[in-house]
This record gives structure tokens, sequence and C-alpha cells, in this order.
């Protein structure tokens, strides 16, 4: 069991890559009253530089090993691009630090295994920053479900896609380099979902439209689940499409506005004759520091991983987007037949 953080001191953050979302998330960190972002660790000095003036952080690395080897830094947030998130999570737990870690969690199942593996190994905290989990919608909508308001669920219809105009192969969602196209970087929300609603499915089918860079420009997949629930998704980065959720149950339904990601609220439609009702949930700030309070909790009580997004439902949700590339034919450099089916 990891040794708890005293409740008298700040959580002390480390900042690993300097890009867009980790302004986001140093942003949504101004939200949490115990955080200190002690330090941000980049590729050169003049990065590691602009974001610590940017932002007032004492430590600037020109390396993300130097990060790492900082002892007073309590856990580092990883947002280094998704095919270097084993590789970065497993040197920072290495060095004793705990981590919170980019969605997706990694290239595939079995590169998450490795980084669950070394948290265990070395008795840290490490969660997947899958920050749809902790917003006030997704805790109110399971509320919600559990309450039974709509009877069983039993179908979900959830998407999540944007238009990028031009096809850039320097663009990362472009980049078979940098595991990108639409189901791994934005497929895993409608795909979390339903993991959420229904648990792993126990059947997959799937098509793809592969763009010129070899990267998938617009998916759709269809899981079905251990207790007859199906789940109806799909994904674009060619077509914007209406990103909401449709959640079908015995006696109503839930829909869940755009963007299903991050909604601010949600409707219920009763067939039984009663009212149908819209449920506010707004979020404060950017939401990301609802992920991040998870984290302080966590250490706090000296936990090693979160019951709201545990490493077992990581690895799961992984097992899934892995099962949805093997049957579109998607392979990134590097991967092998071990580690992905």
């Amino acid at each position: 069991m990891p040794t708890a953080i005293a409740e008298d001191r700040p959580v002390r953050w480390g900042i690993c890559a300097t890009g867009n979302i980790a302004r986001k998330f140093v942003t949504g960190l101004t939200e949490v009253s115990d955080a200190e972002v002690l330090a941000v660790g980049s590729r050169s000095q003049e990065g590691a530089d602009t974001f610590a003036d940017e932002f007032g952080i004492e430590r600037r690395y020109a390396s993300y090993a130097e990060l790492a080897a900082d002892g007073d830094v309590d856990v580092v947030y990883v947002s280094t691009p998704q095919n270097r998130h084993c590789e970065d999570v497993v040197d920072f737990l290495e060095a004793g630090r705990s981590v919170l870690c980019e969605k997706p969690f990694a290239h595939n199942r079995a590169e998450s295994q490795r980084m669950v593996d070394a948290a265990r190994a070395h008795d840290l905290l490490l969660m997947e920053a899958l920050w749809s989990r902790f917003l006030p919608c997704y805790r109110s909508l399971v509320a919600t479900i559990a309450s039974g308001a709509i009877g069983e669920p039993r179908l979900l219809e959830a998407d999540f896609g944007f238009r990028i105009p031009d096809i850039d192969p320097n663009h990362r969602l472009f980049d078979l380099e940098r595991a990108g196209g639409g189901i791994l970087d934005l497929g895993v929300y409608p795909v979390q979902l339903a993991h959420l609603l229904f648990g792993s499915p126990d059947r997959i089918g799937a098509v793809a439209d592969m763009g010129s860079t070899g990267v998938d420009e617009q998916a759709a997949w269809v899981m079905g689940h251990g207790e007859g629930q199906i789940s109806v998704l799909h994904t674009s980065i060619r077509t914007s499409t209406y990103s909401h959720a449709v959640i079908h149950g015995t006696s109503g339904r839930i829909k869940v506005d755009a963007m299903m990601h991050a909604p601010q609220r949600y409707s219920i439609d009763r067939f039984d004759g009663g009212a149908d009702e819209v449920v506010e949930a707004p979020m404060v700030g950017n939401g990301l520091h609802y992920q991040a309070e998870e984290v302080h909790r966590c250490l706090r009580a000296g936990a090693a991983e979160s019951d709201v997004m545990p490493l077992s439902e990581t690895l799961s949700i992984m097992g899934s987007l892995d099962r949805i590339r093997a049957e579109v034919g998607i392979v990134y450099p590097g991967e092998t037949s071990a580690n992905h089916p």
C-alpha cells in the first residue's frame, strides 16, 4: 500500500510535456486548492521555460528523465503523444513517481499491462486520465441509471467525431507513427461509455475507411455484451458528427447532449407516462480538475488505484480497442502479433 500524503501539505505535481492538453490540465488545477504544480519537463529547455513562465512553475527541466529524478514531485501528469505513454509512464514509476496518464492509455492492452505491472511492482498510484468518468454529468448519469429511471438499459447509440479540414501527415491524428486515427483517440469515449453501462463486450464487428496516411478516418462498430445488450458506436476525423449518446432502456431512454465525452446535461424520456425530465449537471471550469481531485483522494488515502477508474477497467477498454482495430486491420509501427491480436 502506498504511503499516504498528509493532509497538511499540498500534492505536488510534475507535468510531462508542454502541449495543448498539458496547458488545459494545469489551468484546470487552479480549481484544486491543495494542488501545487512544482515542476515541468520538456524535450528542450526552451520548451520547459516557456511553459513554466506561462504558469509560474518553479522547476523546469529539459528532459523527462530530470523530471523523474525530482524526489519532491508526488505525481506526474503524462501528456506526451500516445505512442510514448508506455515508455514514459514506466520510466516515471520506476523513478518512484505516481502517474496520471492521458487517454488513450497506450497503443494496446499489452503495453497497458506493462504499465499496470510497473505500478504494482513499485506500489504507486497509476490512473488513466479518462476525464469523462469524473465529471458531474457522468456521476449523475450513473446514479440515474442505477435508480431504475429507464428500467434496464439494453441499447446504446454513441458517437464522437469532428472534421479536420486538411489531411496533414504531420497532424498527430493523421500520423500512424503516433497512433493517429479516430478509433484510439476519439473512439475511446463511446467505448468507455459502453463499458460503463454494459461491461466488456463478448462480440465486436467493425468497419473503417482508411485514409491516404494509413489511419482510420472514420469507423463504426457494433459490440455485443454478455446479457444481450448492444452498443452501436462510430467516430470520425473527416466529418463532424452529432457527438451525443442515447441510452435505450426497457421503460425509457436517456439522451446525453453533445459533446458526449464532456456533457453538461442529459434528458430522460419515460415510456410509462411519467414526466420527462432534463437533468442539468454543469462542470466547473474546463472540467479537467475533477480527475485531479480523485488523484488527490487516492494519494491521501494511500490507495494504488481509483475505484472510479480502476486499472482493470482501463485494461478492459484497451482490450476492446485492440479488438476493433484487429477487425479493420490497423497495426501501429512497432506492434507485433504478440501485443496486438
